[in-house]
């Protein structure tokens, strides 16, 4: 008796964990999608479209909706009422005032539509992506003839924020999904395969901690993007672009010890809302990791590294200053074509003469500057969670020619990503370690459980590249061209050390480089001895100035007080 009685209670037990399970399946993992089902019972199923949210992430980790689903309705007559009741005129009269956009020669040219038998049309859609209020007003009028049906489709909230981190949903073909950005990078985690709501939940799983990777599982994305941060960073950008005529610019924000990326921003940019009202395709291109550059000298801080790391040159070793370097036949100048006599290499870093840094050159050799280049990860992808990222173009460190080198110390004849610079520079400021650039934070599957991104993916994630002591020299450097030299020393901080370096390169043409088009960047990092993030910065053939201290410089700096005050920072002085 004692036996069956265990047996009937174990079958209970079991039963109700099994209840309990299914209970949590159908109340909180897919109650979006039972409460779908139960309206398309009593309504024609005009769009079954489904897919997974896409947030921000504010400051105190909460989430935000960045790319969402919205609910409304699809706007439909019926053309042989309408004849009918020879109400087409007043019909449209009625709808127009609701919905200003309203068409009066494609609505009548529908309202009059017969079909073979030359009897008026049963249906016709007239407007989609109706607003819930709208369709309550329509609703309200009780027009013969006039039907709305539940429709439902993507809505960005935050219009333009970020929309070259989130990309948008499009067609190929008669397929949708996502064709930029985010929404095509977690494609297999944001698509909704099918209308099927019974999701099998230990199936799912358990099939997902077999693989050790949850790629193909449904889930919502979460992202490091800080919406208050993305919205500053947008504006700046939006202004040095306007006030200087630049072709583009673009900004990134990020964590130097974790890889997190708060802010990720391009001007010209888009509404995914809308984007087929864009410029061209290639605006929606996100050149801060697609497209590759010659970056000029924000690279020196870099070739400086590799001498201080080798234990070659100090910021306190002096050289004689020309004003010009001959090799290979060719010609390398300062900026202003002038000598200086003997200098120490902190002045040339100040002064960004490039003499300085072909002395460093010589003294490290080519293959020393081209093993630490890549090292830095110059030329190489660095596995962040974006699609369509771009290599780079640093053939020219493989060349037996010394000149090749000399270019490359300040930052020419080499091209690489804007992301590319921030891993370098982040293992600059974060003691000698490379991270990997990403944006999402982690993944919440439907099954209710998440997966944290660590962005410790690439392989070179974590890989210490220079001694600590080496980044603490070079921020010693970089730190000292802030306080005495970048805006003839007015934007020192009295409360917080800023480590930055300006850059100035050519624009690359056929057969050479422009006279008159030049990309301008900028980068930096806060509280130099204990950062927080580090900030790079660009905009391209900017007009009526010629050097990035000029376009840069002071948008750097109300950067950095926003990011400070945002943050609330503690002082390090």
């Amino acid at each position: 008796m004692k036996t069956r009685i265990r047996i009937i209670a174990g079958c209970v037990f079991l039963f109700s964990i099994l209840l309990l399970v299914k209970l949590y399946s159908v109340q909180i993992i897919n109650s979006e999608d039972f409460r779908d089902r139960a309206d398309r019972q009593y309504q024609r199923p005009a769009n079954a479209f489904n897919r997974g949210t896409i947030y921000f992430t504010d400051k105190f980790g909460t989430k935000i909706g960045a790319a969402t689903l919205k609910n409304g309705f699809i706007l439909a007559i019926i053309p042989k009422t309408l004849q009918r009741d020879a109400s087409i005129e007043t019909t449209y009269q009625k709808l127009v005032e609701i919905i200003p956009t309203l068409n009066y020669e494609e609505f009548v040219t529908k309202a009059k539509k017969v079909d073979a038998n030359n009897v008026g049309d049963t249906y016709e859609e007239i407007a989609k992506r109706i607003e819930e209020e709208q369709g309550k007003k329509i609703s309200a009028l009780k027009i013969p003839g006039v039907s709305l049906y539940k429709d439902k489709w993507r809505y960005y909230p935050g219009g333009e924020l970020a929309a070259h981190v989130l990309g948008f949903m499009g067609y190929k073909g008669n397929e949708i999904g996502g064709r930029y950005g985010l929404e095509r990078s977690y494609e297999e985690n944001l698509k909704r395969e099918s209308d099927d709501v019974y999701v099998n939940f230990f199936a799912e799983l358990f099939s997902n901690l077999k693989k050790g990777v949850s790629g193909e599982l449904q889930g919502d994305v979460v992202t490091t993007i800080e919406p208050r941060t993305q919205a500053y960073v947008e504006d700046i950008l939006k202004n040095i672009s306007k006030q200087y005529s630049s072709e583009r610019s673009g900004a990134i924000v990020m964590d130097p010890n974790t890889g997190e990326i708060v802010s990720m921003a391009l001007y010209p940019t888009f509404d995914p809302n809308n984007f087929q009202s864009a410029s061209g395709p290639e605006v929606f291109r996100n050149d801060l990791v697609e497209s590759v550059n010659e970056m000029g000298s924000i690279i020196k801080p870099l070739t400086m590294a590799v001498g201080i790391d080798l234990g070659k040159v100090h910021a306190t070793t002096t050289y004689n200053d020309t004003g010009s370097v001959t090799s290979d036949g060719r010609t390398i100048y300062n900026f202003d074509k002038k000598g200086r006599g003997v200098i120490t290499l902190q002045y040339a870093l100040s002064k960004s003469l490039n003499t300085g840094f072909a002395y460093v050159v010589q003294r490290t050799g080519n293959k020393a500057l081209t093993d630490y280049f890549k090292s830095f990860g110059l030329g190489t992808k660095t596995g962040i969670d974006l699609p369509n990222e771009g290599a780079g173009l640093v053939d020219n460190l493989n060349s037996p020619r010394d000149i090749e080198h000399i270019t490359a110390s300040f930052g020419q004849g080499i091209a690489v990503s804007p992301v590319q610079v921030v891993r370098a520079f982040s293992a600059i400021a974060n003691g000698g370690t490379l991270v990997t650039p990403h944006v999402v934070k982690q993944i919440d599957y439907r099954v209710g459980i998440s997966k944290e991104q660590k962005g410790d993916s690439d392989a070179s994630a974590n890989v210490r590249v220079i001694k600590e002591s080496t980044s603490k020299e070079v921020t010693d450097m970089m730190v000292y061209n802030v306080d005495n030299s970048l805006l003839d020393g007015k934007a020192k901080n009295p409360r917080y050390s800023v480590a930055a370096k300006t850059g100035t390169a050519q624009i690359a043409v056929k057969g050479g480089y422009s006279d008159d088009r030049y990309l301008h960047s900028f980068v930096g990092y806060l509280p130099a001895y204990n950062p927080k993030f580090v900030v790079f910065m660009y905009t391209v053939n900017p007009r009526g100035v010629q050097y990035s201290s000029e376009t840069l410089a002071k948008p750097f700096i109300e950067m950095t007080k926003f990011l400070i005050n945002y943050y609330q920072l503690p002082p390090d002085r």
